[in-house]
This record gives C-alpha cells, sequence and structure tokens, in this order.
C-alpha cells in the first residue's frame, strides 16, 4: 500500500488538464479547506474531489472490489473511509462551498474525461451546490 498515492493520480491529472485547457484555473490540496480536496475554485467557491473507485466505495461501479484475504481489516477500512469523506463532505456545504465528486470510473478513458470535463465546466458556472459525476 506505500505505492498507493494521495496526490497527483492518474485520473486527477487527466481532469487537471482537461480543466486548465477549458480556462478553469484552480488550487491544489488547499490546507486551509476542510478535508484537503484534490481542487479547490476559489472564485467560483466550489470543490473537486476525484475518488477512487476501490477505496471511497462507489456504489454499483466494476471497479468496487474486495479483496479475499482479511475481509474485516478491509471492510473496516472502506467504511472509515466512505464516513470520512461524508463527514467532510458535509462540512464543507455547511460552511457554503458547493462540492463535487469525480469517480475514477469516469476519467479512465479519454472521451469519458472530455464528457466529464464538460459536465464539470457547467457545473462550476451554475449555482448547484453539488454533483456527482460517475
Amino acid at each position: 500500500m506505500a505505492g498507493i498515492r494521495g496526490k497527483d493520480t492518474k485520473p486527477e491529472l487527466a481532469l487537471r488538464r482537461a480543466l486548465h485547457a477549458r480556462g478553469f484555473r484552480y488550487r491544489l490540496h488547499a490546507k486551509h479547506v476542510p478535508g484537503r480536496p484534490d481542487l479547490v475554485f476559489p472564485k467560483h467557491h466550489a470543490v473537486v474531489f476525484v475518488h477512487g473507485c476501490f477505496w471511497h466505495r462507489h456504489n454499483g461501479c466494476r471497479y468496487t472490489s474486495t479483496p479475499s484475504t482479511r475481509p474485516e481489516f478491509w471492510q473496516a477500512k472502506f467504511e472509515a473511509n466512505v464516513a470520512r469523506d461524508a463527514t467532510v463532505r458535509a462540512a464543507l456545504l455547511e460552511s457554503g462551498w458547493r462540492v463535487a465528486t469525480v469517480w475514477e470510473c469516469a476519467l479512465r478513458k479519454p472521451d469519458k474525461v472530455t464528457v466529464s470535463a464538460e459536465l464539470l465546466s457547467a457545473w462550476l458556472m451554475s449555482n448547484e451546490t453539488t454533483i456527482e459525476i460517475g
């Protein structure tokens, strides 16, 4: 698990490139924002989390599997991740931030990255408080 990165993952880099090409500017992993979101858009008062389907348990996704060894350990770990995500999301919404969650499965292929970036661009320009892509 030491090789698992929390920052600058392939899906995150793909989304960042696509949004930057569309003219959006952002901060990375801002320490002053609860949960240290992957992308922070201060101008739009919005944050974006790029979640891995495996680690954050994307419901109904084919990439959400559970290892067969030590299932109790993994179940506890996954439940803690999901609980932390919910707490952070609630804290951000309560403090007035708009929250987007983009799942890894929505960023696996270049055409899907384009679609996800278009949806996220439209959301950033709107007044909606939340969006989930994936």
